[in-house]
């Protein structure tokens, strides 16, 4: 373990506008995937604002200068299929050489526990600082589990993002992983009985992509 992880809920008034938004039936599923798009975009510019940086030697229409540039590897995004692909064109957005993965898990509707069924991650993950992004985080598994393959990669710089967040599934998270930065669009009040977050926006899934 390399870090200790910290939880980031985001108060930015265009965040919770828009999250408000994302919330609410009457919105349409274009507009839920704008919306989508959007916060995680504002969510992106904060989350990478402690990515390292060396200074680099340019030459401007002027003059020779030393400048900063991004260090290392630079970026892999691992979004949790098929929801978390709802992250990835917002984040590109602004770090569009970023390596993109992907980790396919479903939670078990008796038990709630997470099932892979895909993982396909960039070759040079372990040099990379991982966004893992899933819309919600509601129990835990999906994401902990997400995190266990990621790590069997030898990936030391690893952060978890994501819309809504329950309680319960941040402390799982911490718990399982205390190295994983957390960054979070909402804190919401707690899981229901059937594992769902409360208020919530519904599946998110079937919100960015029309289905029931």
């Amino acid at each position: 373990m390399n870090r200790e992880g910290k939880v980031y809920v985001f108060d930015h008034p265009l965040i919770q506008h828009k999250v408000t938004l994302m919330r609410q039936t009457s919105t349409t599923t274009k507009e839920f995937r704008e919306l989508a798009r959007e916060v995680v975009t504002l969510m992106t510019f904060e989350a990478t604002r402690d990515l390292p940086l060396k200074d680099v030697e340019i030459e401007t229409p002027i003059t020779k200068c030393t400048m900063k540039m991004l260090a290392g590897e630079d970026i892999a995004i691992v979004p949790i299929l098929r929801a978390g692909l709802g992250f990835v064109d917002g984040m590109l957005d602004l770090i569009p050489n970023a390596k993109v993965g992907h980790i396919g898990l479903y939670r078990d509707p008796e038990t709630h526990e997470p099932v892979e069924y895909y993982c396909k991650l960039p070759a040079d993950i372990e040099k990379r600082e991982v966004f893992v992004v899933d819309p919600m985080l509601a129990t835990g598994g999906s994401a902990i589990a997400a995190i266990d393959f990621i790590k069997m990669r030898h990936v030391e710089n690893i952060n978890f993002m994501c819309l809504i967040a329950a309680p319960e599934g941040i402390e799982a998270l911490q718990k399982a992983h205390p190295d994983v930065n957390i960054y979070i669009a909402a804190k919401d009040d707690h899981l229901n009985e059937h594992a769902y977050i409360v208020p919530g926006l519904g599946d998110a899934g079937d919100r960015l992509y029309g289905t029931k």
